[in-house]
């Protein structure tokens, strides 16, 4: 058999774990493992190279559309390309912060026009859950293909844009989450205790702290907490699978592992920040790195690598979530926005800090890059290098360091704290669905082959366009 590409002598992540053999592609997916496969159109030599499933990052905001009011933050142009240089082949894109957020059926058809074009990696979405949308926007949300949803704990959202996002009150969080278990789907969720936190963070910034050691100070760790109880307390009243995202503590975790052990259908995520800055340093970086929950110390850094190695936390995601410049430079780290820019350097930070610097096995990094979140969120034909599924592949240089410049990153505004690090891997080629979309040779391709993912039950299918017609007739079909 004639392949269209084959991947020849590299060092395969598979399911049962790594194995130096080759993988041959046709038609987009994974269609031979194994040694003497045959010909191909194109043949790439991997030896000295690990072959890995494309990062599957669950858990990236991007700005598109902006409203007129975000226009100028994070778009799908430069957010995947961004993505393609990283190793990410598909992401789960969050319903904010873009203007309208994405509540109802006509705002998630909003954003699937603003990326028409753009994309060179996968999207799946998330739909909010708000309190403006729990008569009808949560089912229209299901039947439009949004493979999980999201919502607040913590305070969000500007109310002054109209259709931004907003937290979900106890009553939302409740009906949400009863309405949401009759879909199957996940509900993903910000836990952050917000009267605390807001309340801890007025006061400090009207005592004149200013450093972001203080800022960390006005979210301690049982903020995190005791929210991540409350709602595993719901998920339990409501029968509502949940996940907690970008968990920064081991006694976050620990909530969760409790729960799962007796029974509650509950995962959590880290990021990648997390595991590699601490306060120690924060400061001196300044509000580059600042996102909420925010960065803990050097003990708690330590206590979530051990949760992440013993198999505590599902996967790891990047939260990217970019803003203009003007808003980070500040003087005040509580007046700058709360986010961080990170998806380009998700795979090549975690295999260096993860695999090469604390003896994680390959199987498990795949695992939490690629493999769990792809089924937590049913994205049936992502995360693994096995024959039939898509063929999403990351080639990555181990032992090969470089450190990251300023103009090295694709995003619309270039900061990262990153920047300026160096980082003991590299990515040296990104292939989505067959197709070489970066190499280190030739940089990030313009072919801009990516599609939105839709998943309705347990079925996840893609498509490059949809009109409204073609919208109807996938539903009708369904």
């Amino acid at each position: 058999m004639s392949y269209d590409l084959l991947i020849k002598n590299g060092l395969v992540i598979l399911d049962n774990g790594e194995i130096e053999t080759d993988v041959a592609i046709k038609d987009g997916k994974i269609a031979a493992i194994g040694s003497d496969l045959g010909d191909a159109a194109e043949v790439i030599d991997a030896k000295g190279l690990v072959v890995s499933p494309g990062m599957v990052d669950a858990h990236v905001h991007i700005t598109d559309p902006g409203g007129s009011y975000r226009d100028d933050w994070e778009g799908y142009l430069t957010g995947t390309k961004a993505c393609a240089k990283g190793g990410v082949t598909s992401f789960m894109e969050m319903p904010l912060n873009q203007v309208p957020a994405t509540v109802d059926a006509k705002t998630l058809q909003i954003k699937v026009d603003a990326g028409q074009n753009k994309l060179t990696a996968d999207v799946a979405s998330f739909g909010g859950l708000v309190p403006f949308n729990i008569e009808g926007g949560i089912q229209e949300l299901d039947e439009g293909g949004v493979a999980a949803y999201k919502c607040f704990m913590a305070t969000c959202g500007d109310r002054s844009i109209e259709g931004d996002f907003m937290n979900a009150d106890d009553y939302t969080l409740y009906e949400g989450m009863r309405q949401i278990a009759k879909t199957g789907k996940v509900l993903a969720i910000h836990a952050e205790n917000a009267t605390i936190t807001d309340r801890l963070g007025e006061i400090a910034y009207k005592n004149g702290e200013t450093t972001l050691k203080a800022y960390v100070a006005s979210r301690p760790v049982f903020t995190e907490v005791e929210p991540i109880r409350r709602a595993i307390l719901f998920a339990k009243e409501t029968g509502c699978r949940i996940h907690i995202c970008h968990v920064a503590c081991p006694e976050g975790v620990e909530e969760v592992t409790r729960a799962r052990n007796e029974g509650v259908d509950v995962t959590c995520e880290t990021c990648t920040h997390y595991l590699y800055f601490d306060t120690s340093e924060l400061d001196e970086i300044g509000p580059i790195v600042k996102c909420s929950p925010p960065i803990r110390d050097k003990e708690n850094q330590n206590g979530m690598w051990e949760k992440l190695l013993a198999g505590e936390i599902a996967f790891v995601t990047s939260d990217h979530s970019p803003c203009t410049p003007d808003l980070k430079d500040k003087e005040n780290a509580f007046e700058a926005w709360g986010g961080i820019a990170g998806v380009q350097n998700n795979v090549d930070v975690l295999f260096d800090e993860g695999v090469q610097k604390r003896g994680m096995s390959l199987r498990l990094f795949a695992d939490i890059i690629a493999a769990n979140p792809a089924e937590r969120f049913n994205l049936s034909s992502k995360g693994h290098i096995a024959i039939g599924k898509d063929a999403d592949i990351v080639l990555i240089k181990p032992n090969a360091p470089y450190t990251l410049q300023t103009e090295d990153l694709e995003y619309k505004n270039k900061i990262s704290p990153y920047v300026g690090r160096e980082i003991g891997a590299q990515v040296a080629r990104t292939i989505l669905r067959g197709e070489t979309v970066y190499s280190l040779e030739d940089g990030v391709s313009d072919t801009r082959s990516g599609e939105f993912v839709f998943v309705n039950g347990e079925t996840a299918y893609s498509a490059e366009t949809r009109s409204e017609e073609a919208v109807s007739v996938k539903y009708d079909n369904k």
